[in-house]
């Protein structure tokens, strides 16, 4: 079985890669990233070391790289060949991958699946509309019937690297993979580690909800605290117990909504805030809660689920305080930041929100943030 893997980078290397090779797949990596390449065509392994107390490693092997930007042509060759072709490069690079992806499937008279493996929902479909601006509608059409296009969703934390080697990547133990069975085409790809469900919104939701909203209520009440990083924010009893009460607030919302298994759920959450115990992939405060205005968008980690639990007669409590800290994050390194300091001396804390929020005029969250904020 062969695979080609966008993205030679730490994630595509500790985690997509590594889960493929493992799984029996001869992988070939496509990068620019002429070191890397070239490290790997000459020592065809790697050594992935898992972040934890224990200092476990594992060796990656039956690995090839593919310079992308030198030889594209060896890269659509091998694309005609593969049974899966897979990306982890970033969202924003999907559209430059998009066409040599095209090329390769031009080529393939066998079935086969393309999965993006990026930190985004929808991320295979963004692909395929993108591979397919390369295309003939007489190719669409061939194509389609030929290879699937699951949608999936991952999750693994990759702490700042400080390997000698420049192939050993550290990952955090803990990953998840959930791929969009209905999707398929062929034999459903057997990884060990990979979920496959019908339907990928419960779990996209989930992580989203769970590691995404965590992460951002430690960063902001953490910062608010003056703690440094994740792991301080959440030793701290009053964070921990706002992200705790917080993650509380989006697990009524998660399993009311999708009826996930509420003792499976809260299993679930546990193993989330150990991983922000995790003294090994502990991030800065500043970094983890960068791009507050994204972060504070109308279908992201803080205001979508706080707004629905107040559409199910629900007050979120914990949710606002998180979003309240939001708004008084301050970096002054942070150009959101600093832009969300601007609308609030301009407009105040509720017409900073609604605009950042994008939320409808008095809309009943405003008034609840504002309040909580008036009391930090």
């Amino acid at each position: 079985m062969i695979a080609v893997h966008f993205g030679a980078g730490n994630i595509g290397r500790g985690f997509i890669g590594a889960l493929l090779s493992g799984a029996g797949y001869e992988v070939y990596f496509a990068d620019i990233n002429k070191d890397v390449i070239d490290a790997l065509n000459e020592e065809g392994k790697y050594e992935v070391r898992l972040a934890s107390d224990e200092n476990q490693s594992f060796l990656v092997s039956g690995v090839k790289g593919i310079n992308s930007n030198e030889n594209a042509e060896d890269v659509i060759s091998k694309i005609a060949e593969a049974d899966l072709i897979t990306t982890a490069v970033g969202p924003n690079v999907l559209k430059f991958v998009a066409k040599t992806i095209a090329e390769g499937l031009k080529k393939k008279n066998q079935a086969a699946n393309v999965i993006a493996c990026e930190n985004m929902i929808g991320g295979t479909d963004h692909l395929k509309s993108e591979i397919f601006k390369h295309l003939s509608e007489e190719e669409q059409t061939r194509i389609s019937g030929l290879i699937g296009f699951p949608n999936s969703a991952v999750d693994r934390i990759v702490p700042i690297q400080e390997n000698e080697d420049l192939l050993s990547v550290s990952v955090e133990p803990f990953f998840e993979w959930v791929i969009e069975q209905s999707k398929v085409k062929g034999n459903i790809p057997s990884i060990q580690g990979v979920t496959y469900v019908d339907d990928l919104i419960p779990y996209i939701e989930r992580k989203l909800f769970t590691v995404n909203t965590g992460h951002a209520v430690a960063a902001y009440a953490g910062y608010h605290k003056g703690l440094a990083t994740i792991k301080e924010a959440i030793e701290n009893s009053e964070v921990r117990s706002i992200v705790q009460s917080a993650l509380n607030e989006t697990s009524t919302l998660l399993v009311k909504e999708y009826g996930f298994n509420e003792e499976e759920h809260l299993n679930y959450v546990k193993k989330i805030i150990t991983r922000f115990e995790n003294k090994h992939i502990s991030d800065e405060v500043t970094r983890v809660g960068r791009s507050p205005k994204r972060k504070l968008g109308f279908d992201d980690r803080l205001v979508a689920p706080a707004r629905r639990l107040l559409d199910m007669g629900i007050t979120p409590d914990y949710l606002a305080v998180g979003i309240a800290a939001g708004l008084k994050y301050d970096f002054n390194k942070d150009e959101e930041a600093a832009e969300i300091q601007k609308l609030i001396k301009d407009k105040g804390v509720s017409g900073a929100l609604q605009e950042v929020s994008q939320l409808p005029e008095n809309h009943p969250l405003i008034a609840l943030v504002e309040e909580k904020y008036n009391n930090l």
